[in-house]
This record gives structure tokens, C-alpha cells and sequence, in this order.
């Protein structure tokens, strides 16, 4: 009778430490969003191209996508592997803008709000930062991509423009 107590004792002072261990072992895996198939470079994602795979949190990388959202309407940078992890920079908001396109510059002030005609020098998506040409006074301005063909400025880049070599 002894022996049952200390045995059910002895179970009772382990039980806690197994669930313990039980329970990091199952927080160590994360799930997380992999591509279905090979995804070729410049295709945008939909929700059918991907799936959840469960991974070693403990071999996880910072970054990596956990939700669908993250991934869905984006661009492949490279062609994607099918179930290998995305990584940081595989993954881009679609071009909208594209170097050398003619763009609507949107200006906003307090009380005033200006449209003028650019020329893009760099690409982007919607959300990203790409640099415009005035073609009037040839400097170069910092915008934002708001949509297809159209960007907010946000102020002048700090460069020397040398207006007499262009005439």
C-alpha cells in the first residue's frame, strides 16, 4: 500500500514536468505559407498557389510568412520552389509603374492640390517609393506609387540640376 502511494506521489511530481516538455515540443513548429507548385519569376500569387506547411520554429527564419495575406496579389521576384519557405525577397507588390513611363504627378498643401506630367525613373508597385523626372524644371522628385500611372509627391531630391545642359 506503500508503494502505490509513493508511486501515485512520484507521478503526481512528475506529471508536470512531462506536459511541460510535451507542450515546448509542440510550440517549436510553426505553420507556414509555402507555395503548391513552382511559381515562375514575375507571376503574381493567388490564393491557389499556396498551402500551410509545418515547420521547426527553431530553424525558422525571420520573415517568413505565417498567414496567406502576407503572400496573396504579390510578384515572384525568382522562379519558387513548391513547400520551400519564401524569403525576404522573393516576393514584390506588382509593378505598376515601369522606368521611363509617363506618369500623373499629384502635389497636395493645405488648400491646394496640383496635377503635373512626369517621367518615372525607377519602377514600382503601389505603396513604393519610385523617383519621377519634372519635365519642366528636369529635377527629380521623391513619390509615392498611389496607382497604375499616377504617383503623390513627397518632396524635391536634394541634387544639383544643371538646367542649361539640357536645352
Amino acid at each position: 500500500m506503500i508503494r502505490k502511494i509513493l508511486l501515485v506521489l512520484g507521478l503526481c511530481a512528475v506529471l508536470p514536468a512531462i506536459l511541460q516538455a510535451a507542450g515546448q515540443a509542440l510550440a517549436s513548429t510553426m505553420r507556414i505559407v509555402v507555395p503548391v507548385h513552382e511559381i515562375a519569376r514575375g507571376d503574381t500569387i493567388g490564393e491557389s498557389d499556396l498551402t500551410y506547411a509545418t515547420v521547426d520554429g527553431a530553424a525558422l527564419i525571420a520573415g517568413v510568412p505565417t498567414k496567406m495575406e502576407e503572400v496573396k496579389g504579390m510578384q515572384a521576384r525568382r522562379t519558387l520552389a513548391a513547400g520551400q519557405p519564401f524569403r525576404t525577397d522573393d516576393l514584390r507588390r506588382p509593378i505598376v509603374i515601369t522606368k521611363g513611363q509617363t506618369v500623373t504627378m499629384q502635389f497636395a498643401a493645405p488648400g491646394v492640390e496640383l496635377s503635373a506630367m512626369g517621367r518615372a525613373m525607377s519602377e514600382g508597385g503601389v505603396g513604393d517609393t519610385v523617383t519621377v523626372e519634372n519635365p519642366v524644371s528636369y529635377r527629380m522628385i521623391s513619390a509615392i506609387v498611389t496607382a497604375p500611372g499616377t504617383v503623390r509627391a513627397t518632396g524635391a531630391i536634394n541634387a544639383p540640376v544643371n538646367n542649361f545642359a539640357r536645352r
